[in-house]
């Protein structure tokens, strides 16, 4: 028995710095491949804040309209034409990456570093691709986890970030028994606390600037938290793993100065395009190991089954003020 399908609905829409509507969107025939999914919820992500405040995202500057929103879930409204991907009804997160192959080299088996990679609600390339903060989206079924029955759609809003925190603790390796240092609370380096003591960091140090995020990192798992001004304390952390969540070049120089002499150091903060200023003699001469961590594979689907199974607890960073796209009405 077929469905009444909607013909159009509300989208958070970003049309440059300073310019964020609610518009009406049409629903467009889905290819193939693609399912309708209603959107439930879509976590805010710095990203989103950076194209509706500054029109840019990094170096991904927005040069149309851009419905925003990667950090979604929903349920499957119709299954995909081609019968692939899960079923009508069916509660599903969103991996918002389509690797796509390029001129330049990359390890085939990180296809995060795909040249040709898009990502929901991303600029990074032209035409734009929307992403999801809408009633309704149509999107290919290879993106589509189904959520088992015991993880709800409001705690799977973190699904996307958690393995954003989840690929960058990977890039450091076994943590198991080691020092970790986290630079900057906010979600990411939150849930980055939260991934460290599911992996059995013998002690986790969290540092931010503002008393919230500190609160919700100790409550996360943080068995130590500090300012960020108190240089001193951080650089007497001595961590073997630091990961550095703040993007910013502050963050950086703490997390140098608060690793261990042969330790690693995960960058996750998206610091700002251009030159930066890094302590680089101080890495050297400590030969510590600068790694880059940027968005995720497979871990999604680790993160989904921690989440189900309670391993990974993230109660404290559960979203208060994600966007219910089904709240939303169009700006007349």
């Amino acid at each position: 028995m077929g469905i009444n399908l909607p013909v159009s609905g509300p989208a958070v829409v970003a049309h440059g710095k300073g310019d964020l509507r609610i518009e009406d969107i049409p629903l467009t025939t889905p290819a193939p491949d693609e399912a309708i999914i209603e959107i439930a919820y879509g976590g805010i992500c710095g990203s989103d804040l950076h194209y509706w405040l500054h029109g840019a995202a990094g170096e991904s500057i927005l040069k149309e309209p851009m419905v925003l929103g990667h950090e979604i879930v929903g349920v499957v409204l119709q299954q995909a034409a081609d019968g692939s991907g899960p079923g009508m009804g069916t509660p599903v997160a969103v991996h918002p990456a389509t690797p796509a192959p390029g001129d330049a080299r990359y390890p085939q088996d990180r296809p995060n570093l795909s040249p040709g990679c898009t990502y929901l609600g991303s600029a990074a390339r032209y035409p734009h691709t929307d992403g999801a903060f809408s009633r309704y989206a149509n999107l290919p079924a290879r993106m589509l986890r189904p959520l088992p029955e015991s993880l709800d759609l409001r705690t799977a809003a973190l699904v996307e970030p958690a393995s954003v925190a989840w690929h960058a603790v990977a890039r450091a390796g076994d943590v198991k028994g080691k020092r970790a240092l986290v630079i900057g609370s906010g979600p990411i380096g939150a849930l980055a606390v939260a991934v460290l003591k599911r992996a059995g960091a013998a002690s986790i140090v969290a540092v931010d600037m503002h008393d919230k995020p500190l609160e919700i990192a100790r409550a996360a798992g943080a068995y130590e938290v500090l300012k960020g001004d108190d240089a001193k304390a951080i650089a007497a952390v001595d961590a073997d793993v630091v990961i550095e969540s703040s993007g910013s070049h502050h963050g950086l120089a703490s997390a140098i100065k608060g690793a261990t002499r042969g330790g690693k150091v995960v960058m996750v903060g998206l610091l700002p395009s251009g030159p930066q200023p890094v302590l680089i003699s101080l890495a050297i001469t400590r030969e510590l190991e600068l790694l880059g961590s940027f968005r995720f594979n497979d871990e999604i689907d680790h993160v989904i089954s921690a989440l189900a199974d309670g391993s990974l607890f993230v109660d404290p960073v559960k979203p208060t003020n994600s966007v219910s796209p089904m709240a939303l009405k169009p700006l007349k």
